[in-house]
């Protein structure tokens, strides 16, 4: 499951809701990113395409399920003006075995860090600036194929 929007979310009532009444699965892994607050940052902002962000995190979510069959996922992606301290993304797999939910946790997060079609600008008083992923992100995505 996934969704891309643009309010706040409670990872906490995210998990214990994609976990709720489950008996078979024997591992639940999440992750959730906060907007990092540095020095002279007053907002992130993401910009999207309706539809086609959805449909490419699909894709993603579609991969990780082929490569391990038996997990459910759980993603939540925000767009629009976020505020330092407030959760950007949210990923959580539940499988029978840690290991499944481990492994395909972090192929999600290294692909939707740079595969994921969100423009990414920091607002620092009156300037913007315009945020690219890193040469690690992209190593890190390199290293499932």
């Amino acid at each position: 499951m996934t969704r891309v929007q643009a309010e706040i979310f409670d990872p906490g009532a995210e998990l214990n809701a994609f976990m709720h009444g489950r008996t078979d699965m024997g591992a639940v892994v999440s992750f959730t990113g906060h907007v990092r607050g540095e020095a002279g940052k007053d907002t992130l902002e993401l910009e999207h395409y309706p539809g086609y962000t959805e449909a490419e995190i699909a894709k993603i979510e579609q991969d990780a399920l082929s490569r391990w069959p038996g997990i459910e996922t759980h993603i939540i992606h925000r767009y629009g003006p976020m505020q330092p301290g407030e959760p950007i993304v949210f990923v959580a797999v539940c499988s029978a075995h840690r290991k499944d939910s481990f492994e395909a946790a972090t192929f999600l997060m290294d692909y939707l860090k740079t595969g994921a079609p969100f423009w990414k600008k920091e607002k620092r008083g009156d300037k913007e600036v315009w945020i690219e992923p890193k040469d690690s992100d992209y190593k890190a995505k390199e290293s499932w194929t």
